[in-house]
């Protein structure tokens, strides 16, 4: 699908909106049917949810379309037929993405590789010889361009070819750590360098997470090489399981605290894998069966292209605390018929800054 310049346009300017994130940007565009109409009806949605509502300024996004412009990336739309498969899946596939290099490895068997930031030494040289060994095999190799595993995956991948994704918690202009600035160029030459960030957007704690969603959301099967019991390496891994992907583990010793997020992860459920083989073996045909499992229910995936009706919106905020609660449950509650009528009711009440999303499709008032 091509857009013309002005939805393009519009559709960066509603995601930068605030209060806008990816789930709510989708229900906005099926909703009122392109990006336009959507920005048009922002402040009357932000009434009905009692609060005034500006959408992002025009000049700040004729900003960041000139910075990505310099940065030499382009933009991917969530509808795009060159937009990941697998990660279209996710309903919190990012809607927009900057990018730099070769997307079509993105079109290729995706592995994940993540682990500990102050890995060990066996630990870096082995993620470095699996993610070589990977891209021999036809693989792309997924991580995140942290010290430690992430650094090694990448370079053991280039060593092999063009063979590997960067994703990053910053702007596309942005190198973090700044000691893999030399590395995140070399992806974004060699290979492909993916961010959700707008350029010149420096990483915070809660970019992490986002990033993490999109790296197990490439791939088939994540594979965490070594990582403690505490660490985004397993919020990666509990994000692919969410998705119904493969959840792979390299064990480790015991008494080694950097093995027991791997140690963990398997007594839950993880395959054990030993060898590139191995992963080979898991991923070979992958039909959303995986063996693994360490994983939750996978948020429900809506249909929001089908035209949502405009009836009165439910009295979903009386339902609604601080606790997380399934949007399913939200509509169960409601009634029969009622399902868009809640989706209006909670993009409206998120518009207007008093709804918080959470994982696996549950919502909750803001604390």
């Amino acid at each position: 699908m091509s857009l013309d310049q002005a939805e393009a346009f519009a559709r960066i300017r509603l995601l930068r909106s605030p209060n806008i994130g990816p789930v709510t940007y989708l229900q906005l565009l099926g909703r009122f049917g392109n990006a336009g109409a959507a920005l048009e009806a922002l402040p009357d949605l932000g009434k009905r949810g009692g609060r005034s509502y500006r959408p992002a300024k025009r000049e700040a996004i004729e900003a960041e379309i000139s910075a990505t412009k310099q940065a030499g990336a382009k933009y991917l739309f969530h509808d795009s037929g060159e937009y990941p498969a697998l990660l279209r899946e996710l309903e919190s596939a990012p809607p927009i993405l900057t990018w730099r290099g070769d997307l079509s490895l993105a079109a290729k068997p995706c592995v994940a590789m993540v682990g500990a930031r102050n890995a060990s030494a066996a630990a870096v040289k082995l993620s470095r010889d699996f993610a070589a060994g990977l891209a021999e095999a036809g693989y792309t190799v997924v991580s995140g361009l942290a010290r430690g595993i992430d650094g090694a995956a990448h370079q053991g991948a280039l060593s092999s070819g063009p063979s590997t994704i960067g994703v990053i918690a910053s702007g596309i202009d942005i190198a973090y750590p700044p000691k893999h600035g030399e590395l995140q160029e070399q992806i974004a030459s060699e290979g492909l360098l993916l961010a959700e960030q707008p350029p010149g957007t420096e990483p915070r704690g809660s970019h992490f997470p986002s990033r993490n969603r999109i790296i197990a959301g490439l791939a088939a099967g994540t594979l965490v090489v070594e990582a403690a019991q505490k660490s985004g390496s397993l919020i990666t891994a509990r994000l692919a399981g969410e998705a119904g992907r493969e959840v792979m583990a390299i064990p480790g010793s015991p008494l080694d605290a950097r093995s027991q997020g791997c140690n963990h992860l398997i007594r839950e459920g993880a395959v054990l894998v030993q060898s590139v083989e191995d992963v080979i073996e898991l991923l070979t045909g992958f039909d959303g069966k995986p063996r693994s499992t360490f994983r939750e229910g996978a948020p429900p995936i809506y249909d929001f292209g089908e035209e949502l009706s405009e009836a009165e919106p439910a009295n979903i905020e009386s339902l609604l605390t601080t606790a997380p609660i399934s949007v399913d449950e939200l509509i169960r509650q409601s009634g029969e018929g009622m399902t868009a009528s809640v989706h209006n009711a909670l993009t409206e009440l998120e518009v207007s800054g008093q709804l918080q999303r959470h994982a696996g499709g549950k919502v909750s008032l803001r604390k």
